[in-house]
């Protein structure tokens, strides 16, 4: 199970504190550090809105035709990544609101 972190977002924080409440022990992934697990990137190009257009700009947001595109734009440039987001068994959820992280557990 990951969770991808950023600790300067408060949604990421309120999320992985709601893990952690609940005792579920997470590897927490640092990606603006040490980038997205190259395993993650195929699910998570897959997931609606992983891709923050803030960060990205709309001209990159608009050149993104396919799930390559966004997981190779996700591994050149880890800051566009939405988060937070949790990976547990195959599937992936965006933290926001960060109670969505709670539906990859039953």
């Amino acid at each position: 199970m990951r969770f991808y972190h950023n600790p300067r977002c408060s949604k990421s924080r309120q999320a992985l504190a709601l893990l952690e409440n609940r005792g579920v022990l997470v590897d927490v992934v640092r990606y603006l550090e040490v980038g997205i697990v190259e395993d993650d990137l195929p699910l998570l190009a897959s997931l609606e809105g992983i891709v923050r257009k803030k960060e990205a700009g709309a001209h990159t947001v608009a050149s993104l035709k396919t799930e390559d595109d966004v997981a190779a734009l996700l591994k050149s440039n880890p800051r566009v990544l939405e988060r937070p987001v949790l990976v547990v068994e195959g599937k992936a959820v965006i933290g926001r609101p960060p109670e969505d992280v709670l539906s990859l557990l039953d």
